[in-house]
């Protein structure tokens, strides 16, 4: 592509990089390929040059070229669950057709952007847990036009390397135990609200003491879905009343403690092969904390394992919270 400042009768054909004002409340605007009524608006208007993209042989156009790697990332919007918006100056969005988690082949996508400067993809983080409608990620060709071959080979690499991953749980239990005068049944409404973000309906909670007897009862009723428990006391322990009614009930501990802060006291397991998330006492804060990035793995079906949660810790201190019983900082003295 040639880009560069010319007299308009050598403009025809060529798109506009700057807009142009004609007066009267009439404008040319960027990226418009001028034809010969533009030209001769531009004479009227006593405009000698404008600065103008040519294309070259082999070169693609901006929205051609957006559009082509929309595709080439999303070749199956229904099976993905993308939407592709219509390519305009160079630029497609891709949108979350419903709630969900954000899948993304890291890889693929950092080697789309190491083809071609021009050539550019971002997205939302790994996992990043998307509302209906919301971007997942956007594409923009920087110039008017890019290079054919450095396009396809941005296309090869992209292949359907970005998906949404919707909820697949349809049943969400809340099991809250209570060490007296009501503490365990507060932030029920902030879980109520994050399983809500799925487009799903969490049980009536149930309250039972906090001990271990009481709670491995309950869990045994809970045979379909995911399982939430919050407890009334803190679990600091694997071997802590929640981790050892799970296991007395007949389920398994896979995970205790996330490298995620707040939400260092999570524990995950399962029972009748089904999921259970032990909720650290930040989850009563609708505040992001690590328990909403285990649920939404959880919710939409995605393999959430011992080396995962590990992961977790590298981007893992989030911004503290005003309800912490023992913030980061402490207040000090004079």
């Amino acid at each position: 592509m040639k880009f560069g400042s010319v007299e308009i009768d050598h403009a025809e054909g060529a798109v506009l990089a700057h807009s142009v004002s004609l007066g009267a409340r009439r404008r040319l605007r960027k990226g418009r390929v001028l034809d010969a009524s533009d030209i001769a608006a531009l004479a009227d208007a006593g405009v000698e040059e404008v600065t103008v993209a040519r294309l070259e042989a082999g070169d693609v156009f901006e929205n051609e070229a957006a559009r082509a790697l929309a595709e080439a990332l999303v070749p199956d919007p229904g099976g993905q669950h993308l939407h592709l918006t219509e390519a305009f100056t160079g630029r497609v969005n891709l949108l979350a057709e419903g709630p969900g988690v954000a899948v993304l082949d890291v890889a693929a996508l950092e080697a789309v952007n190491q083809i071609h400067p021009m050539i550019t993809l971002a997205t939302v983080p790994p996992f990043q847990q998307m509302a209906d409608r919301g971007m997942v990620a956007t594409i923009k060709i920087i110039s008017y036009a890019v290079p054919q071959d450095a396009l396809e080979a941005a296309c090869r690499a992209a292949e359907a390397a970005i998906r949404l991953a919707p909820p697949v749980i349809d049943h969400v239990n809340l099991i809250v135990t209570d060490i007296g005068g009501g503490a365990g049944t507060k932030g029920q409404k902030a879980i109520a609200d994050r399983v809500a973000a799925f487009g799903l309906e969490m049980d009536a909670p149930e309250v039972v003491p906090h001990n271990e007897a009481a709670l491995s009862q309950a869990l045994t009723d809970k045979t379909q879905g995911l399982t939430l428990i919050l407890t009334g006391s803190a679990t600091s322990d694997i071997d802590d009343v929640a981790p050892a009614a799970l296991r007395r009930a007949g389920g398994t501990v896979e995970r205790f403690g996330m490298p995620v802060d707040p939400g260092n006291l999570l524990f995950l397991g399962n029972i009748y092969q089904q999921p259970v998330i032990g909720l650290p006492g930040c989850a009563r804060s609708p505040a992001l904390n690590g328990a909403d990035w285990v649920l939404a793995r959880v919710v939409c079906g995605l393999e959430v394992r011992d080396a995962d949660i590990a992961a977790m810790g590298v981007g893992g201190l989030l911004k503290e919270i005003p309800s912490r019983p023992q913030p980061r900082a402490g207040r000090t003295s004079k």
